[in-house]
């Protein structure tokens, strides 16, 4: 397992020089409208950003995703961290699972890392990636790094085949068992840089297909700074639903420390998290359906 946080400072970077250590501290980035990342973060700029819209009608049925199938071989969390970074919710995972098969380099694993959320204020949107046009309420990450190929996630980062995110749209209606050990405590990480130890979690509640067939795959990068290519995206056509009431916990979280001073305009609450999406350009979107 990496020892080093995926999001350092709240951004993805690899090892890096001294002196570009110090220019990059305390750079900081957001959701605001107008905001532009690749300002600050050349790979931002890169030609296979993600997300995207996935036109379904567009995505090429591919039939060799099912020769070799996509198997996570998951195992229950104890102790996990769950963090307000205040960007997003993370769930740091300390047990060893990992996602090998489909679109993945055949006789390489992927380990998980840390499951993140992106969520709307209201229902008519917050998830990252559409479809025709159509968002989700909320997108769940799973994020593994190769670990065939690399010794941490950092190594991993912007790399060939480094990363490996499965996407998760996630639908309002009934509660979601697996959850509830992260909404329930929502409550006490209310703050940026709160967290707090849940005593179990199983990332196999997240996947809501049995047989992990039906999902569509393309190339693309991390959807926060610094926006690193090279990243497979596993996007699976079956939303998972959480009730109303579920959603609104991750509604009351904040985007800054307890008592701090909020910008005049920002009302400090953490939501909308949902970085806008990109041009598909020349990529194709294949499918493990018809």
């Amino acid at each position: 397992m990496a020892d080093l946080s995926f999001i350092e400072d709240s951004v993805a970077f690899p090892e890096k020089e001294e002196d570009e250590e110090e220019e990059e501290e305390g750079v900081e980035w957001g959701y605001e409208e107008g905001v532009e990342w690749g300002l600050v973060f050349p790979d931002a700029n890169g030609e296979y950003q993600s997300p995207i819209n996935l036109n379904s009608r567009e995505a090429r049925y591919d039939p060799s995703l099912l020769d070799v199938r996509l198997s996570p071989n998951y195992v229950v969390c104890r102790d996990c961290e769950v963090t307000n970074d205040g960007h997003t919710i993370q769930v740091i995972l300390k047990s060893k699972s990992v996602l090998s098969g489909g679109p993945l380099p055949q006789g390489h694993e992927f380990e998980l890392y840390e499951v993140r959320f992106h969520w709307g204020r209201e229902n008519q949107r917050g998830s990252e990636h559409t479809v025709n046009f159509k968002a989700f309420p909320m997108e769940l990450h799973l994020i593994h790094w190769n670990s065939t190929l690399f010794g941490s996630i950092d190594e991993a980062v912007g790399k060939p085949h480094g990363i490996a995110i499965i996407a998760l749209f996630v639908q309002i209606g009934k509660e979601h068992v697996g959850l509830k050990a992260v909404t329930e405590i929502l409550q006490d990480i209310q703050y940026k840089g709160k967290s707090k130890t849940i005593p179990c979690f199983n990332p196999n509640t997240l996947l809501p297909d049995p047989l992990l067939r039906d999902y569509w795959v393309y190339e693309g990068s991390l959807t926060i700074p610094p926006c690193s290519e090279g990243v497979t995206w596993i996007l699976f056509r079956y939303p998972l639903t959480i009730s109303q009431l579920q959603i609104e916990e991750f509604r009351r979280l904040r985007t800054h420390v307890k008592g701090a001073e909020l910008v005049e305009g920002c009302d400090g609450i953490l939501g909308d998290n949902f970085r806008p999406t990109q041009p598909l350009s020349d990529r194709v979107i294949r499918a493990a359906f018809q």
